[in-house]
Parts: structure tokens; C-alpha cells; sequence
């Protein structure tokens, strides 16, 4: 009895690391599970075909919007404006078929939606959040930005951002004078508490919210959440929603959108319509923390209107340009350029992904690019024209487990982007 007993716990651990290995990899949220755009892939290809990857399969019905995916076990969720409203949906992640939708309010979508277990959380061109049973689609609770906080956009394009869940809780972005961020109850969305608009003047900007998501930092020893937002980027602590400090000279008027970058004590942000780019130190005096402008990029330098900046090691890669997606790196720490590639193989703006040391860049106009991610120079590895072109090719990529995902409107493509 003890042989057999011995035999079966062998067998156990052996099926359950056969398992936790076969398990895929999960894109639970807008850049990722930690927001920094980077799939932990290898075994991808490093030069592309002429004509580009092959196509595993393309579905339909998806509704527009320029929303981009998550992907959590089997299941890919997504947001679409269709038959008079808005949409989240879930999808069979190995074909593309639609396995439910849940209305959530009027518009075309900008949000990603965001998952946690069994909860998915989808936020409406209008303000409309939504928690939504994972499975089934069932609406767990909702609450309108509008109606609930006082909030309101920056300019009239609609909330974009991606709910953000820390333990248990949401964090999300009214964009209200009481209620610029906000954290809820994730299983509830009961309020735990408001964070309101600094009180020092922020001249720069408009009231509200941007078009960016939050990121968590530690910067200074103390747990923050930092936003872009109308005003520019502000940080209110984790725990209470205080205040700690706000930068607001790389706001515009028009619409702030990139999601900053955190490395350990530093705040990398940058927005378009000619405004720049900046780093910044978070300094900590006794308790009371302030940002410490270390350099500023003019936009002649670096500006990215929207597509995204990722960090790897001490680089930031992006593309470059209002409306245009000019490959750029720049050194973290001064602000150097490494290179600049100039108009690249795609035009207009390029949303950005790094996985197994290559960029890949979406352009607008439908064109895929492939490109090193090395500070050395600009590398070209392949390039090739989308299977469709629905309209502005702007939601990001996703790659999990090898394959490639991209929204273009009503259209869902999945690339086998794998070395063979």
C-alpha cells in the first residue's frame, strides 16, 4: 500500500507539472498583465516571409471601434459598436466565434477590456463601466462615469482607458473634479474612495480625463498609481487616494494618450500635438513626494501621439511623430537618440509590441513591421500588408503562445507568428 501510495504521488506531481506547463499564457488586460506591452514569447520568428506570416484563421461581426483584445485561457474578449450600441464580447480563442455579448452602453469602443478570474471589466465610449461574469456574460454590476462621479472627457473622443484591478480592487478614471481616479470594490464596485483634482493650478491641459490607462509605481518607497491624464500626469497613493504630486507641462489641449512608463523611481511620459516628452524623478522628503524634471524632449525630438512606448533594459522604443510612427529609440536615462529610422515601411502611426527581442509595429495604413529591438541601429527584419484594412489599423497587437492577434474593426486576425 505504501509502493502504490508513492507510485500515485509520483504520478500526481508529474501530471500536475505536464499541466501547469501545457497552461497558456494570459493577456489579461490593456499592454499586458503588468501594462508594459511586452509578451514573455520566445521561439518566434526572427525575419518574416515576403508574405508575411500565415494566416490561422479571420472572424467577423465584431462591430467597430478600435478596441484591442485580452486573452485569458480559451477565451478572447474584446468591445465593438454594433445594432445601435456597444458591445462586450467573448470569443472562442481557437476559431474567432463569438461565444457571448453583454451590452454596455452607445458609441464606438476605444476601451480593452480587462479580466480577473471570473470578472471581466469593459468600460463604454459614454462612461458606462462594466463587470460582467467571465463565462456567461451575465452583468455582475455597472456604473456610469457621468452619473455616478461628475466625470467628463478632456475633448470629445470618449473614455479609452482599460480598468486596472489591484487585488481587490478597480482602479479607474472619471476624469471628475472630486473624482479624477477613483477605487471600487472590484466584486461590488462599491467606493472605496475618490481622488480629487490637485488644488495648485495646472495651466497646461484641459479638465478631465485623457485617453491613457493606470500604471502602478513604486517610485520614492511608496505605492502609487499614476495616470495621464487632461491636466497631465498626476499620482495619488494606493491606499487613501491622496494626492502625492502632478506634471503638467506635457499636457495639450487636445487629447493626451500614451500610457507613461515606470522603471524604480522614474516617470516616462510623452504626448503629441507638438508637445515632447519628458523623464522625470520621484523625489520623497519626508513623507511628502514631488516629480523632479530630470530632461524635456521637444516634439521636434520625440513625441508619440498614440501606438505606445515600451521600455527593455535602459531604451524606450515607440513610434515617433504626431500621426506618424517614425521608429525612434532614446536612451532612458538622457534622453539620447539611438537612432531614427525616419518614415519606416508603414504611414501614420504605428501601435507597438515587443516579444522575443523584435518590435512589432502596426501602422495605420494596415502595414506590419518587424523590427529589432536593439539600440545598436535600426534593423528591418520583414514587413507585410494585412489580410484586411477596415479602417484605421490602430488597436494594438497581441501575441500569446505564438500567435498574433490584431483588431481591425469588425475583423479579428490571428498570424502564426512561431518559429518553425
Amino acid at each position: 500500500m505504501r509502493c502504490l501510495t508513492c507510485c500515485l504521488s509520483v504520478v500526481f506531481v508529474v501530471v500536475s507539472l505536464l499541466t501547469s506547463t501545457s497552461v497558456a499564457k494570459d493577456w489579461p488586460s490593456w499592454r499586458g498583465p503588468d501594462r508594459t506591452a511586452i509578451a514573455p514569447e520566445t521561439g518566434l520568428l526572427k525575419e518574416w516571409p515576403e508574405s508575411g506570416p500565415p494566416l490561422v484563421w479571420q472572424a467577423d461581426g465584431f462591430g467597430g471601434g478600435f478596441s484591442s483584445v485580452a486573452i485569458v485561457g480559451d477565451r478572447i474578449f474584446t468591445m465593438g459598436s454594433r445594432k445601435g450600441g456597444c458591445d462586450l464580447i467573448a470569443a472562442d480563442r481557437a476559431t474567432g466565434k463569438e461565444l457571448w455579448s453583454t451590452r454596455v452602453g452607445n458609441g464606438s469602443p476605444n476601451c480593452t477590456p480587462t479580466v480577473d478570474g471570473d470578472l471581466v471589466f469593459a468600460l463604454g465610449r459614454e462612461g458606462d463601466l462594466l463587470c460582467a461574469n467571465a463565462l456567461s456574460g451575465s452583468v455582475v454590476w455597472q456604473k456610469n462615469f457621468g452619473k455616478d462621479f461628475g466625470g467628463q472627457m478632456m475633448s470629445g473622443w470618449g473614455y479609452s482607458e482599460s480598468p486596472l484591478v489591484d487585488g481587490d480592487r478597480l482602479i479607474v478614471t472619471p476624469g471628475a473634479e472630486k473624482a479624477v481616479i477613483v477605487a471600487l470594490d472590484k466584486s461590488s464596485g462599491d467606493v472605496i474612495w475618490e481622488s480629487a483634482m490637485p488644488a495648485e493650478s495646472l495651466q497646461r491641459g484641459k479638465d478631465g480625463a485623457g485617453y491613457s490607462s493606470v500604471v502602478i509605481s513604486h517610485a520614492a518607497g511608496v505605492k502609487q498609481y499614476i495616470q495621464l491624464t487632461g491636466r497631465g500626469v498626476i499620482s495619488v497613493a494606493a491606499d487613501d487616494g491622496r494626492h502625492l504630486w502632478s506634471y503638467n507641462k506635457i499636457a495639450n489641449g487636445t487629447a493626451n494618450i500614451p500610457t507613461p512608463i515606470i522603471k524604480d523611481d522614474y516617470v516616462f511620459c510623452s504626448t503629441g500635438y507638438g508637445t515632447g516628452a519628458a523623464l522625470l524623478k520621484i523625489k520623497n522628503d519626508s513623507g511628502k513626494l514631488s516629480a523632479e524634471e530630470v530632461y524635456f524632449l521637444d516634439s521636434k525630438t520625440m513625441q508619440n501621439h498614440h501606438g505606445g512606448m515600451i521600455l527593455l533594459g535602459d531604451h524606450i522604443y515607440c513610434g515617433h511623430g504626431h500621426n506618424q510612427g517614425f521608429p525612434l529609440c532614446v536612451e532612458l536615462a538622457t534622453g539620447n537618440i539611438a537612432w531614427n529610422a525616419g518614415r519606416g515601411p508603414g504611414s501614420g502611426s504605428a501601435a507597438i509590441l515587443l516579444a522575443d527581442g523584435n518590435l512589432y509595429f502596426r501602422y495605420e495604413d494596415g502595414t506590419m513591421a518587424l523590427i529589432e529591438a536593439t539600440p545598436e541601429e535600426y534593423r528591418l527584419k520583414g514587413e507585410f500588408k494585412l489580410a484586411t484594412n477596415n479602417g484605421k489599423s490602430w488597436p494594438h497587437p497581441v501575441i500569446v503562445d505564438g500567435l498574433m492577434y490584431l483588431r481591425d474593426q469588425s475583423t479579428l486576425l490571428c498570424y502564426d507568428v512561431r518559429q518553425k
